[in-house]
């Protein structure tokens, strides 16, 4: 047995406060951000996460899977291992852990708009996606298609909330991304890096998107709106094309 790991008796630890009530989404995306850490939740995120240079706070786990992060507790002999049953465990967290082990992480260092903007011909732009699940669909889908950055506006869910992390497999560690400040100023900025900024939206006069010559254009941002609403008005009237995939008649 490594010789950080504590093993809990009790809810009531006051070392394990990092992981009390996550599964209260509201509070966790206020606290998490103020205190500098986030839930990496699974033993294969938490791997992840070690390895894009993160640094844990401590371990949240059961005994059952001390062998699948014996090499990461290895790296960290300083940092604490909190051991415990399930039911202990389940009664800490308000769910029970049955993807494995949880960590909790110190939050990177975030970067600026300026950052994610610097090398990227290619980047994603999200208008106040506030549904977790689909937060961590869009990083991993936008790591599989090689996007060089996301930028998410003042409104959007948390990234490096513990279900958007898990959704994206780690697809939130692997590429640059950074909150933007007011929307109009971001849109802007864009535009005077030149950027050509695409909405994906059904309007009169979207284009398909197979009708779009996206080789010819040097630096592209692709915007995708919030859940129902979609892409606001005042985002339409700023962007340089409208575009559309062509499905089915009558689904949206």
């Amino acid at each position: 047995m490594p010789p950080n790991v504590v093993r809990l008796e009790s809810a009531a630890d006051p070392r394990v406060k990092d992981y009390v009530a996550l599964s209260d989404a509201a509070l966790r995306q206020k606290t998490d951000p103020e205190r500098g850490l986030y839930i990496a939740e699974s033993t294969n995120v938490v791997k992840r996460a070690i390895a894009a240079g993160h640094t844990p706070r401590s371990f949240f786990l059961t005994e059952k899977w001390l062998p699948k992060l014996r090499t990461e507790i290895e790296q960290f002999p300083d940092v604490p291992v909190l051991m415990g049953s399930p039911e202990i465990l389940e009664e800490i967290a308000g769910f029970n852990l049955h993807r494995g082990a949880l960590a909790a992480m110190n939050r990177p260092e975030p970067l600026t708009v300026q950052d994610v903007l610097a090398n990227a011909r290619r980047i994603v732009l999200l208008e106040d996606i506030v549904e977790h699940t689909n937060l961590g669909s869009v990083f991993r889908s936008a790591a599989g298609l090689g996007v060089d950055g996301i930028l998410v506006s003042e409104r959007c869910a948390d990234p490096l909330y513990r279900r958007s992390i898990r959704v994206s497999m780690g697809g939130v560690f692997q590429i640059p991304w950074a909150r933007t400040g007011p929307w109009d100023e971001a849109l802007s900025q864009l535009k005077d890096a030149g950027f050509v900024i695409a909405a994906m939206e059904l309007t009169p006069h979207s284009i398909n998107i197979d009708e779009f010559d996206s080789g010819v254009v040097e630096r592209l941002a692709l915007v995708l709106g919030t859940e129902g609403a979609g892409i606001s008005q005042r985002t339409l009237d700023l962007a340089d094309v409208a575009l559309q995939i062509p499905m089915r008649v009558g689904v949206d």
